[in-house]
């Protein structure tokens, strides 16, 4: 099966799974350990990359972070090129360290940050490395002594976290700790990490695939999220592995599709433009949206700000063009 490309653009969330080859061990001290997060450091600061939470273990690592500037292929490659060839040349190895590609998953941030950032920093908790939440607390090799403030960094992104409970790091504090012990009993989450599941695209089968191509699918494993969010990512994807039009060249082009799809549809551009929601006005937006979609690349996000509706409408008029021209 042919790899699926990343899904990546800046500021998107992130939750990465990095394993070591056949199941072993990729931190085999504490030497290691630091080297990884001195490395992933120093990284943040030149690609700006945004850590929210991590974990170190023995054959594997989490990492959930907000991609900078720069996209989540380079800060990887450059973090794990990095540590590899250090790690072959103090062990005498030689080969691979990681076994095949990390795996990536973009995750919806309002229902799913929490719920990783818990996840994440219970690792330790679910491996038997700590006993329980307070022996946690002074965990090396996580983000989670970061946020209660045991252990301090200048790259993780502390406070961005606590807000999520109070604006009061004071009361932040044990409301995150609170927070931590109420999942404590959680086993392995397969909704959080991309394990056969993901509910994502709930009833709608049908969804546009890298290259223009249609694909059936229930879901893509690489989308933590509700459907409309993969909707939409999967849509920008698109856009961004389609023929590349200049921008100037394309508002041109949109322009012109749009004044002349309503002439032939006997409306006006205010009456489209003003979220008209007659019949006609309905039909003539549904097929600007599918052919500025499909034939231009241009995002759900762009062609709604073009029609004057919310993103939301410009992808379930594409559904159902779609779904008329199966």
């Amino acid at each position: 099966m042919p790899r699926q490309a990343r899904l990546d653009s800046p500021g998107t969330l992130h939750h990465v799974m990095i394993r070591g080859l056949e199941g072993r061990e990729i931190f085999s001290d504490d030497t290691d350990r630091e080297d990884f997060i001195s490395r992933t450091g120093r990284l943040v600061h030149e690609t700006g990359t945004r850590i929210i939470a991590w974990a170190l273990m023995g054959n594997h690592a989490h990492l959930l972070f907000f991609s900078g500037h720069q996209g989540i292929s380079k800060f990887m490659r450059r973090l794990l090129t990095g540590y590899a060839i250090r790690y072959n040349r103090k062990y005498h190895r030689t080969g691979h360290l990681f076994q095949n590609r990390y795996k990536s998953i973009i995750c919806q941030e309002d229902s799913y940050l929490l719920e990783l950032v818990r996840y994440i920093h219970l690792n330790p908790l679910r491996a038997d490395r700590v006993k329980n939440i307070e022996e946690l607390d002074g965990y090396l090799w996580s983000g989670h002594g970061v946020l209660v403030g045991f252990l301090r960094n200048d790259w993780q992104e502390r406070a961005y976290v606590l807000k999520q409970f109070s604006e009061d790091e004071r009361r932040a504090i044990p409301l995150y700790r609170d927070f931590m012990k109420a999942g404590e009993e959680q086993g392995k989450r397969l909704d959080l990490v991309g394990g056969g599941l993901i509910r994502s695209l709930g009833g709608w089968s049908q969804v546009s695939s890298l290259g223009g191509k249609k694909a059936k699918s229930a879901h893509d494993a690489r989308i933590l999220g509700d459907r409309d969010f993969v909707t939409e990512i999967l849509m920008e994807t698109d856009s961004k592995v389609r023929r590349q039009i200049p921008s100037i060249q394309l508002t041109t082009l949109m322009d012109q599709y749009i004044r002349e799809t309503c002439k032939e549809n006997g409306i006006s551009e205010q009456e489209l433009r003003m979220g008209g929601r007659k019949r006609r006005v309905s039909s003539a937006r549904a097929k600007i949206a599918y052919h500025l979609s499909c034939e231009f690349g241009v995002s759900a996000a762009e062609i709604a700000r073009q029609l004057g509706v919310c993103t939301s409408a410009i992808v379930k008029a594409i559904q159902n063009v779609e779904s008329k021209n199966q």
